[in-house]
This record gives C-alpha cells, sequence and structure tokens, in this order.
C-alpha cells in the first residue's frame, strides 16, 4: 500500500505546477491600469530582471567552480558519491528558477492589483494573493517533484545489499541531501544579496526624496522609487522564494535521512521505507490543503486593516487544522512504528508555526498595541523611534525562540517513546515536526509574497 501512496508526491507536485501556471495566466489577463502605472510597472519590471540577470550570472560562476570541485572528487579520487555533483547543480538550478518565476509573477501583478483594487477591495485582494500563490505553488510543487524525481532515479541506479538491506535508503537520502545543499547555496546569495539591495534602496528612496528634496518615499518623481520597487521584488519575492525552497526540501531530505538511519540497526526495510515517504507524504498532503486555503481567501468591500489580516489567516488556519487530521491519518495507514506519538510531534510543530506567526504578527502590525506605541514615541524625535524600535525588534523574538525550543523538547519526547535515550527516534521526530511546520508552506509562502506585490500596487 505504502508504495501506491508514493505516487502522491509526484502527483501532488504536478497539480501545484498546473494550478501555479493557471493563477499566473488568470492574472495576466487583468489590465495594468493606465498609460503611467504601465510605464511605472515596466521601469520596476526591467530593473528587477536586471539586477536578477546580473546576479545569477556571478552565482552561475560560483556553481561551475563547485560542480568541477565535487567532479574531480567524484570522478577522480573516489571520494564522495558520483550523483553528487549533479545533484548539487540541480538543487541550485530549482532553487533559482523558484525564486525567478516567483519574481516575474510579482513584477507582473504590482499593476494590475492596484487597478482591480481601483473597483473592487476584494477583487484586488485575490489578484494579489492569488499571484503571490504562484511563489508558493511553485516553490512546493518543485520541491517535492525534485525530490521524488531524485528518489526514483537513485532507487533504480543503487543496487540492493543482500547482506545489508537497509543500507539502500540510506545511501539514497544521504545522497538526496546533496542537492539540498546546492538550493542552500543558491539561496544564500539570493536572500542575503537580495536582501542587501533592498535595504540600501530603501534607505536612498527615503533619503534622497524625503530628506533631501521633500519628496514622499513612493512618489514617482524620487529617483529611488524605482529602485526601492525593485528591491522588494529581489529580496521579498525571489530571494525567500530561492531560501524557503532550500528550508522546504532540507526539512523533508534532513527527516527521510533520520528516518532511513532510525530504522538502520533493526533491518526491517519495510519500516525503514514508510519512515522515509513520511515527510514527503505529509509534505504532499500540505501542497493539496494549501490549494483549498487559497481558494478560501477573500474579503467584503468596506473591510478594515484588521480584516484583511483576518482574510488572510482564515486559509492558513484552514489548511494547519485540516494537516493535523491529515498526518494522523498517513501516519495511521502506513502503520509506522509510535504513528500515534510521531503525528502528535508534527501538531507540535504546525502549533509553533502559528505562535510564530501570530507573534511577529501582533509586534509588527499596526492593529495592535506595540506598533502604535512605536508609532507614537515619533513624537519625541527620531532617536526616540531608533531606540525604541531596536527594543521593541528584541523583544518580538522572545515568544519565537520560547517556541522553538519548547517544540524541539516536546517533539523529541513524543518520537523518542517518552525515553531521551532513544536518540534516532528522537531526532525523527523534531525533522517531523519541522515537515509539519512547512507542510502547508504553498499557502503561508502566499501570504508573504502577497506583502511585497501589494506594497507596490500602492
Amino acid at each position: 500500500m505504502e508504495h501506491l501512496l508514493f505516487w502522491m508526491i509526484p502527483v501532488s507536485s504536478l497539480l501545484a505546477l498546473l494550478l501555479a501556471w493557471y493563477f499566473y495566466r488568470q492574472m495576466m489577463k487583468e489590465s495594468e491600469g493606465t498609460p503611467v502605472m504601465q510605464k511605472i510597472a515596466s521601469h520596476v519590471r526591467q530593473g528587477a530582471m536586471s539586477y536578477l540577470k546580473q546576479q545569477y550570472k556571478i552565482v552561475g560562476l560560483v556553481f561551475l567552480a563547485l560542480v568541477v570541485l565535487f567532479s574531480v572528487m567524484a570522478y577522480g579520487f573516489n571520494l564522495q558519491n558520483s550523483w553528487v555533483p549533479i545533484a548539487f547543480l540541480t538543487g541550485g538550478f530549482f532553487s533559482g528558477l523558484s525564486g525567478f518565476l516567483g519574481m516575474k509573477t510579482a513584477t507582473y501583478a504590482s499593476a494590475r492589483t492596484a487597478n482591480a483594487a481601483r473597483n473592487s477591495l476584494n477583487k484586488g485582494l485575490r489578484v494579489a494573493f492569488r499571484s503571490g500563490a504562484v511563489m508558493g505553488l511553485v516553490v512546493v510543487g518543485l520541491g517535492l517533484f525534485d525530490i521524488s524525481f531524485w528518489y526514483l532515479l537513485l532507487d533504480a541506479s543503487i543496487p540492493a545489499d543482500i547482506y545489508a538491506p537497509t543500507a539502500k535508503l540510506c545511501m539514497i537520502t544521504t545522497t538526496m541531501l546533496t542537492f539540498g545543499m546546492g538550493a542552500s547555496t543558491q539561496a544564500l546569495f539570493a536572500r542575503v544579496g537580495g536582501g542587501i539591495y533592498t535595504k540600501a534602496a530603501d534607505v536612498g528612496a527615503d533619503l534622497v526624496g524625503k530628506v533631501e528634496a521633500g519628496i514622499p518615499e513612493d512618489d514617482p518623481r524620487n529617483p529611488a522609487t524605482i529602485a526601492d520597487n525593485v528591491g522588494d521584488n529581489v529580496g521579498d519575492v525571489a530571494g525567500m522564494g530561492a531560501d524557503l525552497y532550500e528550508s522546504y526540501c532540507g526539512s523533508i531530505l534532513a527527516t527521510s535521512a533520520l528516518g532511513a538511519a532510525a530504522f538502520m540497526a533493526g533491518g526491517d526495510v519495510d519500516m525503514q521505507f514508510k519512515a522515509v515517504i513520511a515527510p514527503m507524504l505529509i509534505a504532499a498532503v500540505g501542497i493539496l490543503l494549501s490549494i483549498l486555503g487559497i481558494f478560501s481567501v477573500r474579503t467584503k468591500e468596506d473591510a478594515s486593516m484588521k480584516d484583511l489580516l483576518n482574510s488572510l489567516s482564515v486559509g492558513t488556519n484552514l489548511s494547519s487544522a485540516l494537516i493535523v487530521v491529515a498526518t494522523f491519518l498517513i501516519l495511521w495507514a502506513l502503520q509506522i512504528d509510535n504513528w500515534l506519538n510521531i503525528s502528535f510531534a508534527v501538531v507540535i510543530g504546525l502549533l509553533v508555526g502559528i505562535v510564530i506567526g501570530r507573534s511577529t504578527e501582533y509586534y509588527t502590525s499596526q492593529s495592535y498595541r506595540p506598533t502604535q506605541l512605536l508609532a507614537e514615541s515619533g513624537k519625541t524625535g527620531p532617536a526616540t523611534v531608533i531606540i525604541s524600535g531596536i527594543g521593541l525588534g528584541m523583544v518580538s523574538t522572545t515568544i519565537p525562540v520560547i517556541a522553538v525550543v519548547i517544540g524541539i523538547i516536546l517533539s523529541y519526547w513524543l518520537a523518542s517513546g517518552f525515553d531521551f535515550a532513544n536518540v534516532s527516534m528522537g531526532l525523527y521526530g523534531i525533522g517531523i515536526a519541522a515537515v509539519g511546520m512547512l507542510s502547508t508552506l504553498g499557502i503561508t509562502l502566499a501570504t508573504d509574497a502577497y506583502g511585497p506585490i501589494a506594497y507596490n500596487s500602492g
């Protein structure tokens, strides 16, 4: 049965990619608005593509050097698996592709969002959110497709060892970790490089426009406005997409490798296989439920800021609630040892993710007291804002850090069967909790990508 369930993984990934293409086509059918709106959008799009072209040129050289190095180690000195150079390259390629596709969509969506919002708030929200969903679905779709592709390829290529039958799955999963390393390398350049560019452009827009010329930050007359909008796309969309692609794939691959290692000594290949595919299946079902959540996001025409935030939360909360039920069903169907406690470990991961999200919203949204108090501190001058902002930023990390620590301890304890000495199963529990946290990435990343799209539309 578990071998049939495996095919849900590539099917879910292809469905995500098809839906991403559908949302992109629907967005492109919308009007980009007035000639001025079209002109500004064109400049932003041109700038973003120029930046990405330059970045990928440099990253390409880095990858070329690393692939040559890995190839010499693999084929020249036989120091590592022969699949490593290729896997490393594909990981970086798909990570970069995720960022590129997401950013391309965002640069086309901003003006269309603004134009749609002129007539209908709900339509504006739908255009922006579903454009952001392209980013989310592309990341999870490409990620899970790459994982399933490499598993099938390595399963067919690596021969079984009759003397150590559990060694094959360990070899497969550890080799697959290499493409996660390639994704990490690409994410480093995309996230850090894009983030630095974003903030540099943002500060430039503030200094040149507001301080020197008295022109608002987002005024088209401000020479740094285009650079600022480009920065939002390359840092908060392309960079974030590449970064979360790596996190998503890394958590699934690491958990699969831990599952293979946890059941290696026992010699039970069937149980080992179940532990390997369990995080992949949870992620696959998470894609399906993310799609359901995306379609549930809507709002009323006279919605306040708090109402809009609640509208976005509806889809995320719905997907998170349903993945809890789905996780219990998946692990029960697989009949993994200690499946009930492992299921609760996944729930712990989801709860930690929700706590982090809600905590971040509380400390950053204008609808809540911390941000309102920070705004009030501006009445006494910029120095007060800087001091209060730094303090608020430090305080805001408290809840996420505590939540992560508690989540790690509880998931380890549950998966280990309440035996802290059972390290292999405890680590597997931590890994699968992380998979649970990222299982609904399709919709949570849509919410994140929605932000820069909506911001640029203004």
